[in-house]
């Protein structure tokens, strides 16, 4: 087979054979196949698309490029996942994985770091003193086995054609093709050994999806082709027009998901869709006879403490101090200047450019401009309004905590154009927006 003759077909609309596909992603993974031509290829697939089969054929491909995990020490327990297309504000993996494990089903969750203008699972357990995101398989394996759950990144063994792949697609303007973000997310997942998934596919202001069209089409796509390669999945289609939960950044949303974990007030809408996806995947897997049964389950996993429990397992097993995990607030490092923001005019949030906030965290350091740099794990946004928050003199938008103190005015400026005060309160609005089968 000839890679440009594969290319030719795919710019001129006419299907791949699943042999061509795998030759090309094998292509990919042993270096046989240039970059120009890796790039070319997704520059086609971004511009004329691929059917369900092709998609199909290409997910599988990108997960046989590397190992795939298998899990016979783990006996009849269900092995399940989340993945979200990324958010503001959203910590919901942190409190899922520990919550999940405490209801008797396995949780390897890959994870990854933040994204543009959304944050990264990795990012914030890196908060954590001493906790190893980059563990090695056996490891990965030994604390699933032993607590129930574990969160790492993505290991050099696991899909590596994805990994080389999307590198590409990053730099040529292909990132957004529905084909490749379904083979991309799918091939780790599916990597992992996982029986059952679900999706939280973000839609509004603050997601990549903005138009909830887009998003069921990812949503449908992604579900066909996980359930194509028996790995039975189903997506909630949930909202991102305003950030989720109070805190904003790194540090400040582990305390947000600790807290959560130990039964302190938890935010409605982070609520909501914490206990949807958690939902979904008890019942799917068949440890919950229903929604009431699993609802259930879940709030006891707070209420008794076991939840907790196991994210400090999960956490110490990787790595982390014990006693930075269980006295987190006290402990962890803190920004120097924590400053408030409060509206020019009193009256009730009606609009949050939830986006315009991601971008807030990146300039206080706490996401990146360049792929090698560092983040600042203390910066960011706390007691964060919601939609329909009563706003005034005493009531500010947030917080803003800053290392350096020169930002603060930039940053401040950038809240308040990014946020609407309306005299009147706006209707409620629900975080879960629909489910796709």
């Amino acid at each position: 087979m000839l890679p440009q003759e594969i290319i030719r077909k795919v710019r001129d609309k006419q299907e791949l054979t699943t042999e061509e596909i795998r030759f090309f992603i094998q292509g990919i993974s042993t270096g046989q196949i240039a970059d120009v031509q890796a790039a070319s290829f997704t520059m086609a697939v971004y511009l004329n698309g691929f059917g369900k089969d092709e998609t199909l054929a290409l997910t599988l491909a990108m997960r046989d490029s590397g190992e795939r995990l298998e899990w016979p020490e783990l006996g009849e327990k269900p092995i399940v996942d989340k993945h979200s297309t990324g958010g503001v504000g959203d910590k919901v993996s942190l409190m899922l994985a520990p919550m999940l494990a405490a209801c008797g089903v396995y949780v390897p969750m890959i994870a990854g770091r933040g994204l543009g203008h959304t944050g990264g699972t990795l990012d914030k357990l890196d908060s954590l003193s001493g906790y190893q995101t980059g563990v090695d398989i056996d490891t990965f394996k030994k604390v699933v086995r032993e607590v129930g759950c574990a969160i790492i990144g993505q290991t050099a063994d696991l899909a590596p054609a994805d990994k080389k792949l999307y590198a590409i697609r990053d730099v040529c303007a292909t990132v957004e093709s529905i084909p490749l973000i379904t083979a991309s997310i799918l091939a780790k997942k599916l990597a992992a050994g996982l029986q059952y998934l679900v999706m939280d596919i973000k839609c509004g202001n603050g997601a990549f999806m903005e138009n909830i069209s887009r998003a069921q089409e990812l949503a449908r796509s992604i579900v066909s082709v996980a359930n194509g390669a028996g790995t039975k999945t189903t997506a909630l289609l949930t909202d991102m027009d305003s950030v989720l939960g109070t805190t904003v950044g790194n540090a400040l949303e582990v305390e947000e998901a600790i807290d959560f974990l130990q039964g302190k007030k938890a935010d409605k809408r982070l609520e909501e869709v914490t206990i949807a996806l958690c939902t979904e995947l008890l019942v799917n897997c068949g440890r919950a006879k229903d929604n009431k049964e699993a609802k259930k389950m879940l709030r006891n996993s707070i209420s008794s403490g076991s939840a907790y429990e196991h994210f400090v397992r999960m956490a110490v097993a990787l790595g982390a101090d014990k006693k930075m995990v269980e006295n987190f607030s006290a402990q962890r490092k803190k920004a120097p200047y924590i400053k408030p923001v409060y509206a020019e005019t009193p009256g009730y949030v009606s609009q949050i450019d939830t986006r315009q906030i991601g971008l807030g965290v990146i300039m206080l350091g706490g996401g990146r401009t360049r792929p090698e740099q560092n983040v600042n794990h203390t910066t960011g946004f706390t007691s964060f309004c919601q939609m329909g928050n009563k706003v005034d003199v005493k009531t500010p938008l947030c917080y803003i905590h800053a290392e350096d103190e020169d930002i603060i005015a930039e940053v401040k400026a950038l809240v308040r154009r990014a946020i609407i005060v309306s005299p009147d309160k706006p209707a409620d609005k629900t975080a879960v927006l629909s489910k796709v089968l």
